[in-house]
């Protein structure tokens, strides 16, 4: 049996913390075990948290968190070179493109290891943008240039931004966010009326997954509201996830909003449900929209991000301009109003996520990547160029 490839994530964060990045990363985890990659995470330690532990399998380790954000960076930094001088990995993979690519960066001038970059989230509040405002951003970009044998992009607007920031096409390859389209199904037949009634819904149901922060505006979903509940005066809205917005969100929420709150299991949520709506300002390539397409549920969803990519608008899924409270509450109205075209429209939402999002398919790509590193060859094997079908 030949040797399994020894590769490091370095990431801002990981389990027990919840977040798309390392959702991600943890459904990834035995799928890339099973194609010989054995990963070590290495991360912060954040209060509450132990400085070694081994979870699903896989080593977690955590550096300190002291002193001011400046400190703070140094620390992580100079702990993670310490880390990786012992681990020396086939491959260390970044996630975003502040602290934990500043450390990666050092670690190829060090011992040469190859590093892939992947860029988590696009647009104003992205990696880019952020790097750009940082004191030393444009050195710091030119250094991952330099360094970094690939930078994945997980969405167009992700890959056009790298392209602008000088990164040529042969450092850029594609390889979405997954999902693991075996668990987030549609229910079987006769089951929806059944979790319907055990979640006490009636009536058409939209629901929004997701943290509860500034970026992703449930405030503009929440003011639709009460126009389609003039039409439709059984719906219901459905908020799951948590953050520091909860308060303020609830305290504007009228009839036929409800707040379940952070869930374990979002899925009988996602297949009660008539649509999903995400109104995002900003977004990388969205899990909660991939599970709710795998789900077969249509979204309705910013034109942000990997969104327009996973969407075409009337097909699978209607897309509006990013703010336009009044596109969004158009696009939900015209949805319930004709909820015979729903089935169809989310059963061409799941066939899109099945074909080239699935949670299986991303680590094929991975597992290519990281043989292509190791052996010399060009990173990038697969563009954007015919991406979309």
């Amino acid at each position: 049996m030949s040797r399994q490839l020894q590769v490091t994530m370095i990431i801002q964060s990981y389990l027990p913390r919840l977040g798309g990045a390392e959702r991600q990363l943890a459904g990834l985890a035995p799928l890339l075990k099973d194609r010989g990659v054995q990963l070590q995470v290495l991360t912060r330690r954040y209060p509450g948290m132990v400085a070694r532990e081994t979870i699903d399998g896989v080593p977690v380790i955590r550096t300190p968190v002291w002193g001011g954000k400046v400190g703070r960076s140094l620390l992580y930094s100079l702990f993670g070179l310490v880390h990786l001088r012992r681990l020396k990995p086939d491959v260390i993979h970044v996630h975003e493109l502040l602290s934990p690519a500043t450390t990666a960066v050092l670690a190829h001038r060090l011992w040469g290891i190859p590093v892939v970059a992947k860029v988590l989230r696009g647009g104003r509040l992205g990696d880019l943008a952020k790097l750009h405002d940082r004191l030393g951003g444009r050195q710091r970009l030119a250094a991952q240039r330099r360094h970094f044998a690939a930078f994945i992009a997980i969405s167009r607007e992700i890959d056009a931004e790298l392209a602008a920031a000088g990164i040529p096409a042969g450092q850029r390859t594609f390889i979405p966010n997954g999902v693991d389209t075996t668990r987030f199904a549609p229910p079987a037949e006769g089951r929806r009326e059944e979790v319907r009634s055990r979640l006490g819904l009636q009536g058409p149901v939209a629901v929004y997954t997701g943290r509860l922060v500034p970026e992703k505006q449930v405030d503009l979903l929440l003011s639709t509201w009460p126009a389609v509940r003039s039409t439709h005066p059984h719906a219901t809205l459905l908020i799951l996830g948590s953050g520091e917005e909860l308060q303020r969100l609830q305290a504007m929420a009228g009839p036929g909003i409800q707040f379940p709150g952070r869930v374990d299991d979002v899925i009988p949520y996602l297949q009660a449900a008539d649509l999903f709506v995400l109104p995002s300002a900003t977004e990388g390539l969205s899990n909660a929209l991939l599970e709710a397409m795998a789900v077969g549920v249509p979204p309705v969803a910013t034109a942000v991000g990997g969104a327009p990519d996973l969407i075409t608008s009337g097909e699978n899924g209607l897309l509006v301009p990013a703010g336009d409270t009044e596109a969004l509450q158009g696009a939900i109205l015209s949805l319930l109003a004709n909820p015979a075209r729903l089935p169809s429209m989310g059963a061409r939402a799941r066939e899109r996520v099945v074909s080239d999002y699935s949670l299986q398919s991303v680590a094929d790509r991975l597992r290519g990547l990281y043989g292509r590193l190791t052996s010399g060859s060009p990173a990038n094997m697969e563009s954007f160029q015919g991406a979309k079908k």
